[in-house]
Formats: C-alpha cells, sequence, structure tokens
C-alpha cells in the first residue's frame, strides 16, 4: 500500500512525533509498503516534483531525537519558507490524496485534537486512529474527565481555569494545595507542574498564563500506572517510577530516566480494574482503533483516571509499545494492527 506517515506539526510534541513516525515509517518498509513521511507544517517546500512520484522513489526517513526540552515553535515557524497561515505545508493533502492511507503519528495540536482528522474526512482519505470527534474530545482535559465522571469511572476533583494576572491571588486563595497545574489541550507533561504550597502555585498559575485555559487538579498520590487499548482489548498495564520527581518531559524521553515496569507489579483485581477502566473511557469517549490512558492507584489501591491519549507515542521510550511486547506484539505488528485495523473501519 502507499501510506503516507504523517508527524510534526506546529505542537510542543513535534519532535516525539517526528521521533515516533520515523520508526513507524521503517516498520511500514519493511512490511513492503510504500510509506513515505511528511512533516504536516513543512510539506513539500523542499520538492518541486508531483508529489505522487514519491511512493515510486522513497525519499530518506530523517534520523531525530526527541531532546531534552520541547521546541521553540516561534523558530519553527521562522524557518519555514512558505509564509503562509496555513497549518498544514504545501504538497500535503496532495500526498495523502496519492496515498491508500495515512497513518497519523502526530501528537498534541494540530494532530490529536481532531482537526487533521476533520479535514482527511473531508478529502474521502483514509486515516489510522480515533476520529474527528473522539479525538477532540480526549484532547481536552476538562472534557474527557467530565465524560469520565458521567460512566461512574473515579477522578482526581479538578477546576479549570481561564484567568488574567489580577485573578491568580483569588485562584489560589480557593485552590487546595498539593495541586497539579496543567494545561487543558497539550501532552508529554509539557507545561505540567505540581505546587504544594500556595506560592508554587502562584508561581504554576503566573508561568501557565501562556495557556487559554489551564486544569487544577487535586493531587493523588500514589504509582503511575498506563493501559492502553489495542482493536478493543486492554493491554497489560505499565507502571512508571520517574528515578526523580514525576514523569515529565524529560522523564518521559530520556532512556533511562525512570523505571518502566510491564507488566505492572500489582494486585490482579486492581490490574483488571485498571484494564475495565480503561475500555470504559476509550468506548465513552468514542475512540477507536488504539489509545493509551493514564492512572494514579493510592495506597488504598483506589484507581484515579487521569487522561486519555488518542495518538500514543511510539519512540523507543514508548509506553505502548512496551505494553504490546508484554501481551506478544511486536513493535511491527503492532503498526501492521494498527493499518488494518484504522483500513477495516475506514477503509
Amino acid at each position: 500500500m502507499k501510506i503516507v506517515v504523517m508527524c510534526g506539526g506546529l505542537s510542543p510534541e513535534r519532535n516525539v512525533s517526528i521521533t515516533s513516525s520515523a520508526l513507524i515509517c521503517r516498520a511500514l518498509r519493511k512490511m513492503g509498503h510504500q510509506a513515505v513521511i511528511v512533516d504536516m507544517f513543512f510539506g513539500l517546500e523542499d520538492y518541486a516534483g508531483d508529489p505522487a512520484d514519491l511512493f515510486e522513489n522513497l525519499p530518506e526517513i530523517p534520523d531525530v531525537s526527541v531532546g531534552h526540552e520541547a521546541p521553540d515553535l516561534d523558530e519553527i515557524k521562522a524557518s519555514r519558507k512558505w509564509k503562509s497561515r496555513s497549518m498544514i505545508g504545501q504538497g500535503v493533502l496532495e500526498l495523502c490524496q496519492a496515498a491508500d492511507l495515512v497513518f497519523i503519528g502526530m501528537h498534541g495540536t494540530c494532530g490529536e485534537d481532531g482537526r487533521i482528522q476533520a479535514t482527511l474526512d473531508l478529502l474521502g482519505v483514509p486515516y489510522t486512529g480515533s476520529g474527528y470527534l473522539g479525538s477532540a474530545i480526549a484532547m481536552d482535559k476538562d472534557l474527557t474527565k467530565r465524560v469520565a465522571a458521567t460512566f461512574g469511572v473515579r477522578t482526581p476533583a479538578w477546576e479549570t481555569v481561564s484567568y488574567d494576572v489580577d485573578e491568580i491571588p483569588a485562584i489560589v486563595e480557593r485552590t487546595k494545595v498539593p495541586c497539579v497545574v496543567k494545561p487543558v489541550d497539550s501532552g508529554s507533561s509539557i507545561g505540567v507542574s505540581i505546587a504544594n504550597t500556595k506560592e508554587e502555585l502562584e508561581k504554576a498559575l503566573y508561568d501557565s498564563r501562556k495557556f487559554s485555559r489551564v486544569v487544577l487538579e487535586q493531587y493523588v498520590k500514589g504509582r503511575e500506572i498506563d493501559v492502553a487499548v489495542l482493536d478493543g482489548v486492554a493491554l497489560p498495564s505499565i507502571e512508571i517510577i520517574p528515578k526523580v520527581g514525576f514523569y515529565d518531559y524529560k522523564n518521559k524521553y530520556q532512556a533511562g530516566a525512570a523505571e518502566e515496569v510491564c507488566p505492572s507489579k500489582i494486585d490482579p483485581e486492581i490490574e483488571r480494574e485498571l484494564r475495565a477502566m480503561a475500555l470504559t473511557v476509550h468506548n465513552a469517549l468514542g475512540l477507536s482503533v488504539y489509545s493509551r490512558s493514564d492512572y494514579i492507584v493510592d495506597e488504598n489501591n483506589d484507581v484515579y483516571f487521569i487522561e486519555m491519549n488518542t495518538l500514543p507515542g511510539m519512540t523507543p521510550t514508548s509506553l505502548m509499545p512496551q505494553e504490546a511486547a508484554a501481551a506478544g506484539v511486536d513493535y511491527d505488528t503492532l503498526c501492521r494492527t494498527i493499518v488494518e485495523v484504522s483500513l477495516r473501519q475506514r477503509g
């Protein structure tokens, strides 16, 4: 098949996306597919030929590491040659229309929030993962928690705020600490902080002014555990144990920064509860093909749902490939399954 692996975009997670997509593209080529990787934002600005010809003369797959810090998006914008306000680069949609499938290797805004899914729907191009509506809801932490709570899923207490600087003192006054401060629609723990004191909360709110909305979430101390869903089946859970601090951007993507135990060494009953909860939230949000959800299990073995990821990372240190491996599904087979299930639903 002719497959476009779409990555990059204008998201703080673009480097994670490119790293994931490079591995996905290699796996697809190993299976015999004509796979072409394209950055959604930059597109084909250095290519003057017919986009369809790229499937016959496969370009080199980029080698990009994630790095310790998220990229500077202003710098990324300035480096594009095509000075357009479009989030989609030149030739991207033409390339997608020449393909049999688009494997969405995006993370965060631009790729995981439903907008590119809706675009491909309008073009009539099949793609991997969930549809536009489920993606949009799952990207919004506030909406996701509202839906999950409606289905009886336990989630930490939260408040979602939009504010000006002069409103920060009042928010600090009414908010209990410790709490987690995070943007409502970002991933990879970008912009997330744990405020243990009122002073730390004030600083976190000041630093978060660049985000349109911010979630203030009850801090639940416990074990960090994730559960992936693949083709309607919850995979073995994985426990994340950061060596320093919490599971932030650096600890997520730097090898050795966190210990990851899969399957998790937890009580079988808690494992069953986690998997059932993962399927409940996945289905409640109207997701399809695959997802990964995050949980905290506290000292009383109470399970708290935190958030949902509709396009889990596929880097060497990412959690979903490890969970799939624990279920006997290697990386190449994982990519093949995502392709086959997506085509079954949209082909």
